[in-house]
């Protein structure tokens, strides 16, 4: 499984996101490393496997997302990818 943060500097969104993804992996006891690109990306974006887990692909190009990611989402695809049940 892979776990990929694509953010920009300066996304109000970013830091919130990325502590949400480390607590959703330690919840479920997941040691894995979560990878975090900063760069031009719509941010926050989250990737388990190279899917976003709003369900969609965010437009290309530095943008701060409206639909952050959701803790309910990312449990959901962590579970999805890693066949977890906790």
């Amino acid at each position: 499984m892979t776990i990929a943060i694509l953010y920009h500097s300066g996304c109000p969104h970013a830091r919130p996101a990325i502590e949400l993804v480390h607590r959703c992996a330690t919840r479920l006891g997941m040691e894995i490393a979560i990878v975090e690109r900063e760069g031009d990306h719509a941010s926050p974006t989250v990737l388990v496997d190279g899917r976003d887990v709003m369900g969609h692909t965010p437009r290309p190009g530095r943008s701060c997302r409206l639909d952050v990611p959701t803790e309910t989402r990312v449990l959901a695809a962590l579970r999805n990818a890693g066949g977890y049940t906790a």
